[in-house]
């Protein structure tokens, strides 16, 4: 055998003798194949220590898998290499995965607490009557600013495109939000099908590209904690961890309206553990382990009495708990044929190009 014949023996080995003393550690804790639930979540979208919470209450093994993209998690689930018990799509991403038959009816007749729910967050065109997904957290994309690196609060979408801000803007590396940018401030629905509309939009962020300094992803919130940029692009709960970190940071909705979303567990129809799925769902219906998970996440969360149970400072904040008057003029995305999505990518691509 050649040296790369043994190392590569060397390396089953080892990764063997892993996976055995893992399953060993599971069985010797009591947990098995049949007891553990597979959770598909987004990184960093569940407070560890409900995981632990829950495994302790009820029995059960939570292994967690996350991904970075509502089309990477369509892939995976479609597939069907993984028999994921639940798993956390936004609003768009349930529509097409209940149109590709992919998820599996929700009995409502088993959940315990649906009635924490809030009714705003129900019956979203994306699921009617919330067959197939459970609210788990909601939010919004807005405008964050310094107040010591900016002259004025930012208040509309317009505020972006002047010529002050020149090199000063971040923003996310997000096609579907960032063509929304342009299609609000060009007076068209976030979910336009039409090319000349979506050329025109993106036509305008290209005005808008001297101003920005990057396109980037979570490294907004280092940029901006550090006064390393003025204002960015970001999500509502991206910006409440920038908050927390600089008390000179701010984030608002603009007046013109904006995209919300929302992010919901189902049942994918692969699920092995529809006891266990029940039993989680359940779990985080309890006000209690909603309120702590929204305080880790910082996302809105859909539970009224959980919201209830979190600091005033937080539940009385229009940026993250808007009023109706604001919610009014919020528009939810749609799932859109892969043509448009493909359409999205490219304009925002030749939009990237230029940075």
């Amino acid at each position: 055998m050649n040296k790369l014949g043994r190392l590569t023996l060397a390396i089953l080995v080892v990764c063997a003798a892993l996976w055995f003393g893992t399953v060993q550690l599971q069985k010797s804790q009591g947990y098995t194949k049949n007891n553990t639930l597979t959770l598909y979540n987004w990184g960093d979208y569940i407070d560890p220590s409900l995981i632990k919470k829950f495994e302790k209450q009820t029995g059960y093994h939570v292994s967690v898998e996350t991904f970075d993209s509502n089309e990477a998690m369509y892939t995976k689930i479609k597939q069907g290499g993984t028999a994921y018990d639940l798993a956390v799509p936004s609003e768009y991403m349930i529509e097409k995965m209940r149109k590709a038959n992919l998820l599996k009816p929700i009995d409502h007749s088993r959940l315990t607490g649906f009635q924490n729910i809030g009714k705003p967050y129900l019956n979203q065109p994306f699921d009617p009557g919330n067959k197939y997904s459970l609210p788990y957290f909601w939010g919004t994309l807005g405008i964050i600013y310094n107040d010591q690196l900016v002259d004025q609060p930012l208040t509309h979408w317009s505020d972006l495109w002047q010529a002050k801000y020149r090199g000063k803007i971040m923003v996310v590396d997000s096609a579907r939000d960032m063509m929304a940018v342009g299609l609000i401030e060009n007076g068209q629905s976030v979910n336009s099908t039409n090319p000349v509309a979506l050329k025109t939009a993106k036509a305008r962020l290209d005005q808008m590209a001297p101003n920005v300094k990057a396109i980037v992803a979570d490294e907004i919130k280092m940029y901006m904690v550090q006064n390393e940029a003025s204002v960015a692009v970001t999500w509502s709960g991206e910006a409440a961890e920038m908050l927390a970190n600089n008390k000179h940071l701010h984030y608002v909705i603009p007046e013109e309206g904006s995209n919300v979303w929302f992010d919901n567990l189902v049942i994918p129809k692969t699920a092995k553990h529809t006891k266990a799925a029940y039993a989680f769902l359940n779990f985080m219906l309890e006000p209690k382990n909603a309120a702590q998970n929204a305080e880790y996440i910082g996302y809105s969360t859909p539970n009224m009495p959980a919201k209830a149970l979190l600091p005033a400072a937080t539940r009385n904040n229009p940026a993250y708990y808007p009023s109706q008057k604001v919610l009014n003029k919020l528009q939810v995305y749609s799932d859109l044929s892969p043509e448009m999505v493909g359409l999205y990518n490219d304009l925002f691509l030749e939009f990237k190009m230029q940075h």
